[in-house]
């Protein structure tokens, strides 16, 4: 599993020691795994446990656990592939702890990933209408043509009512998207052939 710098760092600051003993190691690890589940806004950051450790490492902390947290899940990671992953950082006991709450977890949060959706949205309906404009606010001369072009979007697995995507454009901005739009289907085409 592959970790940006950033994470690798974060966890680094978890696995210290000084920042994070074994007992608040253990409801920091417990307060991100909640964080991912719970539904409620705030992500228990504010545990009375944590409240003498540095917001910003905190903060830092958390961010890179819950990362490693989803990403663990999305690739079916067993003990062995979290042990490689977190060995050079963190000593056996903390692995345990937190391959305890992982397994714990795990479940719950490929429930959560899988009604996430797959799909993304796809165009239903377009309006469009022409306006020519004359003058700019400026009073300067334009005699412009104008597009505007409403997009109704919707998303198989939202379920949710189409949504509108609503843009301006010029007549040369449309013919470039009209050409973008016929290469993509062209090339969409040539995929699902071969």
């Amino acid at each position: 599993m592959e970790l940006s710098e950033s994470v690798q760092k974060g966890l680094q600051y978890l696995a210290d020691p000084v920042h994070f003993d074994l007992k608040t190691f253990t409801a920091f690890t417990e307060v991100a795994f909640q964080s991912l589940i719970s539904s409620r806004s705030e992500c228990g950051l504010d545990d009375p446990q944590l409240k003498d450790i540095d917001q910003t490492i905190l903060k830092h902390c958390h961010i890179a656990t819950t990362t490693f947290i989803l990403e663990s899940v999305k690739q079916n990671a067993d003990k062995s592939a979290i042990s490689s992953c977190l060995e050079d950082s963190f000593d056996t006991d903390r692995i345990d702890v937190f391959y305890s709450s992982y397994q714990h977890h795990k479940r719950t949060l490929e429930n959560l990933l899988e009604s996430i959706g797959r799909s993304p949205p796809h165009i239903t309906d377009v309006l469009w209408r022409l306006d020519y404009c004359i003058k700019n606010s400026h009073v300067h001369k334009v005699n412009q043509p104008s597009y505007l072009i409403s997009l109704h979007v919707e998303n198989d697995d939202s379920g949710g009512p189409p949504k509108e995507v609503n843009f301006n454009c010029t007549m040369e901005q449309l013919q470039d998207l009209v050409g973008k739009m016929k290469d993509a289907a062209k090339s969409l085409e040539k995929a699902t052939q071969s």
